[in-house]
């Protein structure tokens, strides 16, 4: 799915052409995109991924590799010198949750079959998109999340490698992995460049939720909005610093050079994750299934 807004045409003809075409440029190069709508703000320069997980709100294998798709995409785009409207990347999902985190049937179906190939792809595939993200793909844009309702584990960190993270009063946050014996691919490097190793450590060990105003008391978010306003602040956001964004992506890129090697890091952190997986007990598994219980037994309150 994709939506282009209307397109202002006071940068002249040639830039209107290219800001109108610019989705269709996308997926030209991408091809369908299964649980992921792109919609272009021009004003703003704003390029919209909406998340469309299915049938869970959890990061999905297919929604995670449209994602990286996309990325993949603008990177060439920008390679080829082709005009390139787009200044900031920003995330949002649909429903009632931003996530629940991975995709736990997604897991189980691997380990049933003891692939292990299927958890690496899971697992490469999810750290290039942080690392995307992290790094405005490579000092090109600005990154933004915008964050509502729930948001789980591993289901935070891709929106927590962006350069800004918002998220709105009623959002929570939680990393539960750690009660089962289990813990999210990426959190660990990618917490510990926003709120330092220490508190990141405390963070995942707890195991416990926490309140928007908590997350961004920790140094978690850059800003709390009142619900439903999100979106708007992400606009607002573009607007105010328009002036500013080229010294706002390169000072970005300049900490994350300073930073140790990300991809390096995510590189080990996805490894050992699947090694951990593929060591679970039957009991540790049975826990696992009890939780994707869990999650449709709260989908079915929720969609009641």
């Amino acid at each position: 799915m994709s939506q282009v807004h209307p397109v202002d045409t006071s940068h002249g003809v040639s830039a209107a052409l290219s800001a109108s075409g610019v989705v269709d440029r996308i997926v030209d190069r991408t091809g369908p995109l299964p649980q992921l709508q792109l919609m272009f703000e021009e004003q703003h320069r704003l390029l919209w991924l909406v998340m469309h997980p299915e049938p869970k709100p959890v990061f999905t294998l297919p929604l995670v590799d449209s994602v990286l798709r996309v990325q993949n995409a603008l990177r060439a785009m920008v390679e080829a010198g082709e005009p390139m409207p787009v200044e900031v990347i920003a995330y949002r999902t649909a429903g009632p949750a931003f996530s629940l985190g991975g995709d736990l049937d997604y897991y189980l179906a691997c380990l049933a079959r003891r692939d292990r190939g299927g958890l690496v792809r899971y697992a490469e595939t999810a750290c290039a998109v942080m690392a995307g993200n992290l790094s405005g793909l490579g000092g090109r844009f600005a990154t933004v999340a915008a964050v509502h309702g729930r948001a789980l584990g591993g289901g935070i960190d891709p929106a927590r490698a962006c350069h800004v993270m918002v998220a709105e009063e009623s959002a929570t946050f939680c990393y539960p992995e750690i009660s089962y014996n289990h813990f999210p691919i990426a959190a660990a490097p990618i917490l510990t460049r926003r709120i330092g190793a220490v508190e990141a450590e405390r963070m995942l060990l707890s195991g416990r939720a926490f309140t928007a105003a908590e997350f961004y008391e920790k140094g978690a978010l850059e800003a709390v909005v009142d619900d439903g306003a999100g979106a708007m602040w992400v606009r607002e956001f573009c607007t105010k610093t328009a002036a500013s964004r080229r010294s706002r992506i390169a000072i970005a890129a300049a900490f994350d050079r300073m930073a140790p090697d990300l991809a390096a890091e995510l590189a080990i952190a996805g490894a050992a994750w699947v090694d951990h997986m593929l060591a679970l007990s039957e009991a540790e598994i049975t826990r696992l299934q009890r939780i994707v219980q869990a999650q449709q037994r709260l989908l079915a309150r929720s969609a009641g």
